[in-house]
C-alpha cells in the first residue's frame, strides 16, 4: 500500500510539471498588437515660401490647432495608396499613404445647405487658379459681380495657391480642393461646399496626388458614402411681375356743330353758350346814339326796371350766311346830307 501511495503521488506531480507547459489557447490564438503610430508633425510646415511669382505667408501655428496642422496618423482604410478621405465630420482630409497610414490636413468644409457627399476623381489641377463665382453666389453676393470674367490668380485670390477640379462620372458639379488665404477658416463649414486647405497643405497635397486620383467624401455624420448625394438647388429668384400703368379713358371727339345735340353727346347737353357780340348794322345818327347794350337772355338787368325814358332795346338780327344785310327802313334814317356810312 505504501508502494502504491508513492507511486500515485509521483504521478500527480508529474502531471502537474507538464501542465505548466501547456500554453494557453488565448495565447496561441491572440496577436500581439503593436502600438499604433503617434501622430507626427512636419517640421516647418507653414514657414513662409516664395511660390513662383508670389509668395506664401508664414501661418501662426499657435493659432491653428493641432489636430488640423499636416501630420502622419495611423490610419486604416480599405482605399489604396494615393486615394483621398475626406471626413466633413471631423474636418480633416486624409492622403492614404500605405497600410494604415496617412497624412492628414486640416480642412474647411461646406456650410449648412451646401454639404455634399459620394465620390470623384482629380480631372483637372491648376497653379493659382483663376476664379470665376457661379451666378447663383453672385446673386447671395452682388458684390462680386464685378468677377463675373473671373478673377485673376493671386495672394488674395479665394482659390488660394493650388485647386484640383473633381468629377463625378464624367460631370463637373463646381467642387474643389483648393488653398485659401482664410487660413482661419479652416476646421469650420465655411465654404459652399468646396474643401479648403492652408495655402502650404494644398501646395504638398498637389505635389503627392496623381492625376484621376480617387477622391471619397463622407456624408456629414461621418459614414462612407453610398452613393452621389448633392445639396438642394437654390431657390429660382422670382422674377418682377410687370403692373400695367391705369389710364384714363380718353374723352370721345363730338363733332363741330352738333354740341347742341344732347342725344349725340355722352355728355348730355352742353351748358348754353353767351352769343358772341355782333356788330350792328349802319343806323341814322338818331339810332346810333350811345347805348346800353342788351343783357344777356339769362342774365338780369343790373336795374330794377326799365327807365321811362330809354328805348327798348333792339336785339341784333339773326345772321344769315351769305345773306345780304338788311337796312333800317327809309323812315328811320336821317337826311341824306348827314348820314355816314360803315363799312360792313
Amino acid at each position: 500500500m505504501e508502494l502504491i501511495g508513492r507511486k500515485l503521488a509521483a504521478a500527480v506531480l508529474a502531471a502537474g510539471m507538464l501542465g505548466g507547459c501547456v500554453p494557453d489557447a488565448a495565447m496561441v490564438n491572440g496577436k500581439v498588437e503593436e502600438p499604433a503610430p503617434q501622430p507626427k508633425l512636419f517640421e516647418g510646415a507653414y514657414a513662409a515660401r516664395a511660390d513662383g511669382k508670389y509668395t506664401l505667408p508664414a501661418i501662426p501655428t499657435d493659432r491653428v490647432p493641432v489636430q488640423y496642422q499636416r501630420q502622419t496618423v495611423a490610419y486604416t482604410s480599405n482605399e489604396a495608396p494615393g486615394t483621398i478621405v475626406i471626413n466633413p465630420r471631423e474636418r480633416v482630409l486624409y492622403f492614404v499613404t500605405g497600410k494604415d497610414t496617412a497624412i492628414r490636413y486640416g480642412i474647411a468644409v461646406g456650410k449648412e445647405g451646401f454639404q455634399w457627399s459620394g465620390t470623384a476623381v482629380v480631372a483637372n489641377r491648376r497653379h493659382w487658379p483663376t476664379w470665376t463665382p457661379p451666378p447663383e453666389m453672385i446673386d447671395r453676393k452682388p458684390e462680386l459681380k464685378k468677377w463675373e470674367k473671373g478673377q485673376p490668380g493671386g495672394p488674395t485670390n479665394p482659390l488660394g495657391a493650388r485647386a484640383l477640379y473633381l468629377e463625378t462620372n464624367g460631370r463637373d458639379y463646381g467642387y474643389r480642393i483648393h488653398g485659401t488665404p482664410e487660413w482661419n477658416s479652416i476646421g469650420h463649414n465655411a465654404s459652399s461646399g468646396c474643401i479648403r486647405m492652408i495655402n502650404q497643405d494644398v501646395v504638398d497635397l498637389f505635389e503627392r496626388v496623381p492625376d484621376g486620383a480617387k477622391v471619397v467624401v463622407m456624408t456629414h455624420d461621418g459614414k462612407m458614402p453610398t452613393g452621389l448625394t448633392l445639396p438642394p438647388p437654390p431657390p429660382k429668384k422670382a422674377k418682377p411681375v410687370a403692373v400695367a400703368a391705369v389710364t384714363a379713358p380718353a374723352k370721345p371727339v363730338i363733332p363741330s356743330g352738333l354740341s347742341n345735340l344732347p342725344m349725340l353727346s355722352p355728355y348730355g347737353a352742353p351748358a348754353a353758350a353767351e352769343p358772341a357780340a355782333t356788330e350792328p348794322a349802319a343806323t341814322s345818327p338818331a339810332e346810333a346814339a350811345p347805348a346800353t347794350p342788351a343783357p344777356a337772355a339769362d342774365t338780369p338787368p343790373e336795374t330794377a326796371g326799365p327807365l321811362a325814358d330809354e328805348p327798348a332795346a333792339v336785339p341784333a338780327p339773326e345772321e344769315v350766311p351769305d345773306a345780304p344785310v338788311v337796312l333800317p327802313p327809309a323812315e328811320a334814317a336821317a337826311p341824306a346830307e348827314s348820314q355816314t356810312t360803315d363799312s360792313l
